[in-house]
């Protein structure tokens, strides 16, 4: 899937508060470092994970599920680390139940077409197959070990 990085920018720049479904409190998972990455860059990260739900991760409450995370939370982007197929599920459960829902971003590897149709028919901006972390890494100047070719030069970094 190709996505302009204007586009990625912008939905990264607007982001606020992101709900991690399946968010793992082991730290060498992926969603776990993410999530910290994330949260280190001042998003407000919430987790979502039911074997979890109670404790605390980066400041926040974990939850068991999307529905359980409070209104006033104000939950902008969902990001789901789950299998493809456990997709259309998180989805529908995000559009019931997060009021401020503005994104749903699905990890490396995870796709689903049929629920991306269905939540960009609600007015939702759905990103496929990415990770927010390498995308803001890339986007806004930070290179970092994993030695990504941004593509971008310059010596100032964007406003964030």
């Amino acid at each position: 899937m190709q996505y302009e990085d204007d586009h990625l920018r912008q939905v990264l720049m607007t982001t606020k508060v992101v709900a991690c479904v399946g968010m793992s409190m082991n730290p060498v998972r992926p969603s776990y470092y993410v999530a910290r990455y994330l949260s280190l860059k001042g998003f407000t990260v919430i987790g979502v994970n039911p074997g979890h739900a109670g404790k605390q991760a980066f400041g926040q409450t974990v939850y068991a599920s999307l529905k359980d995370i409070p209104e006033e939370a104000k939950v902008d982007m969902v990001d789901i680390f789950r299998k493809p197929e456990a997709v259309p599920e998180i989805v529908e459960e995000a559009l019931r139940h997060v009021s401020g829902l503005r994104t749903i971003w699905m990890q490396i590897g995870v796709t689903h077409p049929q629920a991306a149709t269905h939540a960009e028919a609600k007015g939702i901006t759905v990103i496929q197959d990415r990770c927010p972390k390498i995308e803001y890494q890339r986007l806004f100047g930070e290179l970092r070990m994993g030695g990504f070719n941004t593509g971008i030069v310059s010596s100032k970094l964007p406003p964030r």
